[in-house]
């Protein structure tokens, strides 16, 4: 992984608790396979532990690596770095991207809720005009009954729902590879997609980053959400068409909370930084400050199952590998 990100990921406590359970030297961080000083490294390494920034395994660093028998990401996606002859190899692959999961679903439980109260619109007039009509009720806000639709039964799109179950808000779900008895297990109605932005106030995106994804809400879908809906993006950028978005919150009609983008960063000129209806954070949802030592932990905690010979909590299936953001 790069080398920056070690001491975040394993800060001391939980580094401990890695040294104890292997034969480690935290000096060595590997930011290029093709340093040869790494060679004698790989020569004698039988779990990798990788994060951001890890360079791609392919056959060269493999064969380089003949004891390696788990490959353990303190990251989200494997997609980045893994290749087929990881997978032709047998070897095993585990994720801590249910961790990182748990920080974006929170994310958009918060921004859910705010977006019911109409909150960022609110605060811009009370900032423009300094005065508000206190103790009057203000209508068509409110999280009581509020139609929600999640777009996609990813791990963060399964966390949002257990998260948002107290609330006295009406959950949905739209995706393919889910059928009715899936739905029932997560407690939510299985709509098709566009009949899910044709009935939510509040629209989240989930669904995985596939070449069968790009776009997956564009023009057409957009045209289907209410007035006075508002669509959340915290997975990919790609899965949104931004111009078709710049073009339907210049009507006024809908709002848009984007913690992703694409490009990403946004070039300076974007008309999405000054769009009043278009609320933008900088890719802060996934794991930030103290979240990301939770990455390391779940690796230490996989490590400790693999050495007791235990089934790992977070194990990579490659067949749905492009379905587990």
């Amino acid at each position: 992984m790069s080398a920056e990100n070690v001491s975040q990921v394993f800060p001391a406590e939980v580094l401990a608790r890695l040294c104890e359970a292997v034969e480690i030297d935290p000096t060595v961080v590997v930011e290029d396979f093709a340093d040869p000083r790494v060679r004698e490294v790989l020569s004698r390494a039988e779990i990798l532990i990788t994060g951001w920034g890890c360079p791609t395994l392919d056959v060269s660093v493999l064969e380089a690596a003949p004891k390696l028998r788990a490959v353990l990401h303190a990251a989200g996606s494997v997609k980045s770095f893994t290749t087929p002859a990881v997978w032709e190899r047998g070897l095993v692959v585990s994720s801590a991207a249910g961790a990182n999961a748990l920080p974006v679903a929170e994310y958009t439980l918060a921004m859910i809720l705010l977006a019911g109260k109409d909150l960022f619109a609110h605060r811009d007039r009370l900032r423009a005009e300094r005065a508000f009509p206190y103790g009057e009720i203000v209508p068509g806000i409110g999280n009581f009954g509020r139609r929600t639709g999640i777009v996609g039964a990813s791990r963060i799109g399964r966390r949002l729902i257990e998260l948002l179950r107290p609330f006295d808000l009406e959950v949905s779900l739209a995706d393919p590879y889910v059928d009715e008895a899936g739905a029932a297990l997560l407690g939510v109605p299985l709509l098709p997609l566009d009949e899910l932005l044709r009935t939510s106030d509040i629209v989240s995106i989930h669904a995985p980053q596939t070449p069968e994804t790009r776009h997956l809400i564009g023009r057409r879908e957009l045209a289907l959400m209410p007035a006075g809906s508002v669509l959340i993006n915290t997975a990919r950028g790609s899965l949104l068409d931004h111009d078709a978005l710049i073009d339907e919150l210049r009507t006024e009609r809908i709002s848009a909370i984007l913690d992703v983008t694409d490009p990403e960063p946004l070039p300076g000129d974007s008309p999405l930084f000054d769009l009043p209806n278009a609320f933008i954070t900088p890719h802060l949802a996934g794991s930030q400050g103290n979240e990301v030592a939770r990455l390391g932990l779940t690796v230490v905690e996989e490590v400790e199952r693999l050495l007791a010979g235990r089934d790992l909590a977070h194990r990579i299936d490659h067949a749905e590998l492009g379905r587990a953001a």
